[in-house]
């Protein structure tokens, strides 16, 4: 619904609507961040090597910001150590053997980052709508 604005007035009614766009837009850009860091977590945990369910059980996720921006950190809590090696694969102690990789964290990124930024633009185009 439209109103009517002075000339005088033109100014701070423009930057008031700018102002109500650019907080729809962050809020749902912020939610929409926070929707898919939470599917990519539990993707990882589903596709996460469950031999004993420990190290898929610990993932998590914790809302992180700096200079403005709002993120979202993916971890394992309680076998940080073995993410890496998992997800890459790893040499065996005697040196000539290693253990295949298991990618899990990388797929499950990739799966959800992309469906995340084409869903952020949908909601540039409409005013965080």
């Amino acid at each position: 619904m439209s109103k009517k604005v002075s000339p005088d007035d033109l100014a701070d009614a423009i930057v008031e609507e700018f102002q109500n766009y650019t907080d729809d837009v962050s809020e749902g850009v912020e939610k929409e961040v926070r929707s898919k860091s939470r599917d990519t977590k539990n993707e990882i945990k589903d596709r996460s090597p469950k031999d004993s369910g420990d190290y898929a059980d610990d993932w998590s996720m914790r809302k992180t910001s700096r200079g403005g921006e709002i993120g979202y950190t993916i971890y394992n809590k309680n076998h940080y150590q073995l993410t890496h090696l998992l997800e890459n694969g790893h040499a065996i102690a005697n040196g000539t053997d290693r253990v295949p990789a298991y990618p899990h964290i990388s797929i499950s990124y990739e799966n959800n980052v992309q469906e995340m930024m084409k869903n952020i633009e949908k909601i540039i185009e409409n005013g965080g709508r």
